[in-house]
C-alpha cells in the first residue's frame, strides 16, 4: 500500500469519527487501568457493566489496595479469569502505592512492571489516558492492518512498528482507536462488512464481501446456468 492511499484511509477515519476514544468506561488514569487489565479476553461491554459497583467503592489505588481478594472478586466475578486478574489488580494497587506515590506512572518501562500490564495495555494506558502516540495492537488492529494492508506483519509487534512508520504523524494519536473500533464493526473477523466500509475503494483485501445486489445477481446467473 502506498503513502496517498493510507493518507486517504486515515483523512476518511478522521471525518467520519474526529474525536475517538476507547469504549472502557474511565473518569481517571487508574479507573483505565483496571479497566484495561479486566478487558484481557473480556469485552468492553462486559468490564463497563462491571466496573461502575467496583468504582464506587474502589477508584483509587489505596482504596483498592485495602479490598479482600474476596471483597474484589465479588465486583468483577462476572468478568473471565477473575480471580487472576484481582490478585494482579491488588498486587498493581500496592505497587502503585509503594512505589509510585499513588498515580499511575505515565512512562512504559514502569507501566509494564505492574501485575497484568503487558506492552497491548501499557499502549493503551499512554494514548488513552496520558495522549501519547502510540499503537495497542490487538486482535482486531492485527486483522485490519493486515487485511487491508496498511501494515501488514507476521505478529503483533511486527504490525505495531509498521503502522508507527506508516502512519501519518498526524493521525498516529487517534490511530489506535480508529482501526479497533473499525475492526470491532466492520472489518469483521469472519464476515467483513464490505458494503457499508468507508474504506472500500482503498482496501487491498482481495475477497472484499460483495453488495446484496451483487450476491443476488450472481445467483440468478448460477440458476440460470
Amino acid at each position: 500500500m502506498n503513502p496517498a492511499k493510507r493518507e486517504e484511509i486515515f483523512a476518511r477515519f478522521q471525518r467520519a469519527n474526529p474525536n475517538p476514544t476507547t469504549e472502557l468506561a474511565y473518569r481517571t488514569p487508574f479507573e483505565l487501568l483496571v479497566a484495561v487489565v479486566l478487558s484481557a479476553q473480556a469485552t468492553d461491554k462486559g468490564v463497563n457493566l462491571a466496573t461502575p459497583r467496583l468504582f464506587a467503592v474502589a477508584n483509587t489505588p489505596a482504596a483498592m489496595q485495602a479490598l479482600s481478594q474476596q471483597e474484589l472478586e465479588s465486583y468483577i466475578k462476572t468478568i473471565g479469569l477473575f480471580h487472576t486478574k484481582a490478585k494482579n489488580l491488588l498486587a498493581t494497587s500496592r505497587m502503585l502505592v509503594e512505589q509510585f506515590g499513588g498515580k499511575v506512572p505515565r512512562e512504559r518501562a514502569a507501566l509494564e512492571s505492574l501485575p497484568g500490564v503487558g506492552r497491548k495495555s501499557a499502549n493503551v494506558i499512554l494514548n488513552t489516558a496520558f495522549g501519547e502516540e502510540t499503537i495497542a495492537v490487538d486482535t482486531h488492529i492485527f486483522r485490519v492492518a493486515n487485511r487491508t494492508g496498511i501494515a501488514p506483519g507476521a505478529d503483533v509487534r511486527a504490525v505495531e512498528d509498521k503502522l508507527l512508520k506508516f502512519v501519518p504523524a498526524r493521525y498516529r494519536r487517534n490511530a489506535h482507536h480508529w482501526l479497533i473500533l473499525h475492526g470491532r464493526y466492520v472489518c469483521k473477523a469472519r464476515v467483513p462488512d464490505c458494503p457499508s466500509c468507508l474504506i472500500r475503494d482503498l482496501c487491498e483485501y482481495r475477497h472484499k464481501t460483495p453488495p446484496p445486489e451483487e450476491k443476488k445477481a450472481g445467483k440468478a446467473t448460477r440458476r440460470a446456468a
